[in-house]
Formats: C-alpha cells, structure tokens, sequence
C-alpha cells in the first residue's frame, strides 16, 4: 500500500539525517517533513537529500504552529495525494523505523489504526527515562484511559503509530485542535467512538539521540482538560 510517513521537526538537525537513511530503505513509503521554522538548518538538511522532491518532502511553516497542526498539515496533504496508509513518528531517534514492517502486518490483519505501545502486557519498554518522567507517562495513560473508557488500551500518548486512509473520513480534521500528548488521545478516542478497529504493538522507546524535548507544563495540562471535554461530549 502507498504509504506517508509524517514528520515533525522543529531543530532536528543533529537527528534529520540520520532518521531519514533508516526510513529510506521502505520501497513503499515516502516521507513529508513538516518543519516549525527550524533555526539550526533542518529544512535545508532535508532539501538537500538526494531523495528530496522524489521520496522525500517538506512543507515549511511559518512558526513553531504545534505537533498535532503539523500531523494534520500533513495528512491532508497525503490524502490529497491518494496515500492509503499514514504514520506517525518522532524525528529524534526515539522511534525505531526497524519497526514499521509489523504495523503494516496488523493493518494487513484488518485493523484501522495500529498504535506502538510501551506499556503493553504491564511491561515498561521505555530507555533513558529517569522514574518522574517514567511515573508522569504511566499516571497519564491511566488518566486518559479510565476517564474515556479506553482501559483496553495500555499507551494512547504514544507517537507512532499508522493509520488507514478511510478513518479519517469518520471525523473532522480540522476540529482536531490539541497537541501533544492530547492530540494522541483525541485521535485514538474518536476514530474508536467511529468504530475503527484500532491494536497496539509492542514497540522499545529510546530517549532522543539529540536536540531538545518539545515535552511542557503547557501540553501536560492541555492533555489534562482535553480528557474532561471528549468526556462530557466535545465533538
């Protein structure tokens, strides 16, 4: 299947090129970079890829707009390009790209919507995380999950994952307005509220390889109330 993988960057210059040769060895995936205005080369990193404008593409934005903007910009701009499948992953080195083969096996076994979890069967797949940062992921999935009634699910924060093309016409895209962490969750709790039929898959997290965590107080709290208003019926 044609397959779209989104990446946001913002001063990904140290990880770009590196994540870049691990994604460019899938014959049917091509990249688009969604770029915040980086200020350390990032976008020029990536236009001068030989890949670049064949497999490789990039919309440049004009400010630091937020993750979950940045993978909306780029899902609607693959839909317009007839893409059937669309990742998710992290530009840092924290995802493995060695790990999109079995996420397209799930989608092949029927599934909509494959999320890579490092939670699953009450395990911790987590590397370089001190124990606060560690307990403030594992507090908020179980926020997340027994607020929505998601308990079936062990890690709806996570950023990589892939969905099929038809869930995203079961929702508004342009009525997604979280970041972060929330925007993870509201996607998974409203493409289930649509019926998709969503897994997860085991998958390591590594701490990012270099650059800055885009993580704050500010989109820790966004998650915090985005939970109560899916809850009581923001469509």
């Amino acid at each position: 299947m044609k397959s779209l993988l989104v990446l946001p960057t913002y001063n990904e210059a140290e990880n770009i090129e590196k994540v870049m040769q691990k994604l460019l060895v899938y014959d049917n995936l091509d990249i688009l970079v969604v770029d915040d205005s980086s200020t350390d080369g990032t976008a020029e990193i990536v236009k001068n890829l030989p890949e670049f404008g064949k497999k490789v593409f990039i919309i440049e934005r004009p400010g630091k707009l937020g993750l979950g903007t940045a993978y909306i910009t780029g899902f609607k701009w693959g839909l317009e390009k007839d893409y059937e499948l669309f990742f998710e992953m992290d530009a840092d080195l924290s995802h493995d790209p060695q790990d999109i083969p079995r996420f397209i096996e799930k989608i092949n076994e029927g599934y909509d919507v494959v999320v890579g979890s490092r939670y699953m069967n009450n395990t911790i797949s987590v590397v370089g995380w001190d124990f606060k940062r560690l307990l403030i992921s594992k507090f908020g999935n179980w926020y997340a999950t027994t607020i929505l009634g998601l308990r079936q699910f062990s890690d709806v924060t996570s950023g990589f994952r892939v969905y099929r093309r038809s869930c995203f016409s079961k929702i508004d895209l342009d009525r997604i307005k979280s970041n972060g962490y929330a925007f993870q969750i509201e996607m998974v709790y409203k493409l289930y509220k649509k019926g998709c039929k969503i897994t997860e898959i085991p998958i390591i997290f590594y701490e990012r390889f270099g650059g800055s965590s885009k993580m704050s107080k500010k989109i820790a709290f966004e998650a915090f109330l985005m939970v109560w208003r899916l809850r009581f019926g923001e469509k």
